[in-house]
């Protein structure tokens, strides 16, 4: 069996998808802190995968809406800016090629 298939026993025993070991690199790396717990990247890990996958979820929803089989940035863009939370976690980001939000003032109507 080829090593790279296998995941690494943290993530594995957590149960995540995104790489344990790698956050637990990077945190110390970035000196962030003098010390770095066992359980912060994984914690970490837990966070970052749950926000990609809420992310994906809604961004696929708006590719659905709009019959593509495919999520490009625009479906990102609609995605986060109409969820509120992501909205208010993500304002100050900017998406390229995501467009804005359609909006018409009412007193047009």
């Amino acid at each position: 069996m080829n090593s790279r298939l296998r995941t690494p026993a943290r993530t594995r025993r957590a149960g995540l998808q995104f790489p344990v070991g790698r956050i637990h690199r990077f945190l110390r790396e970035g000196k962030y802190a003098d010390r770095i717990g066992a359980r912060a990247p994984v914690y970490l890990a837990a966070v970052m995968e749950y926000l990609v996958t809420e992310i994906l979820e809604l961004s696929g929803n708006a590719a659905h809406d709009k019959k593509r089989h495919r999520i490009s940035p625009r479906h990102l863009q609609l995605a986060i800016r109409n969820d509120y939370e992501l909205n208010n976690l993500l304002s100050k980001v900017t998406i390229p090629q995501g467009g804005v939000l359609p909006y018409i003032v009412q007193f047009l109507f």
